[in-house]
């Protein structure tokens, strides 16, 4: 493989970066799976991903709106509720989920294989 120049390998490097920026950290893609998945409410997402707490997801949820990937209703009843849905922006992050996903099956195919040929 040809040594690519540095234009070009910046070129390739920046959109990524970008793209890291919103959706980095342990827990933002797996609140987006949640909700992607159906899970609306604060505890339906929060029960579905473990060891997550509420202050973390607060947050990660508000980072989110922010930046257009999610979107909270609240209705006017007793007591207030409080749904988060994805944005068809969120929605074009399913073929990277799904990549990742398989990625991982692999991966944990591969390393759990290496453990086992060791014993």
């Amino acid at each position: 493989m040809a040594k690519v120049n540095h234009t070009n390998c910046e070129a390739y490097i920046l959109p990524i970066q970008d793209a890291l920026e919103v959706i980095n950290g342990k827990w933002k893609m797996l609140i987006l799976i949640s909700i992607l998945q159906g899970n609306k409410r604060f505890k339906e997402i929060e029960r579905s991903i473990p060891k997550i707490n509420g202050k973390v997801l607060a947050q990660e949820l508000k980072n989110l709106e922010e930046h257009d990937l999610i979107k909270r209703t609240v209705y006017d009843e007793s007591p207030v509720l409080i749904e988060y849905t994805a944005t068809d922006y969120a929605a074009t992050l399913q073929p990277v989920f799904q990549a990742l996903q398989a990625w991982g099956t692999n991966h944990r195919k591969r390393i759990i294989g290496k453990h086992k040929t060791k014993k």
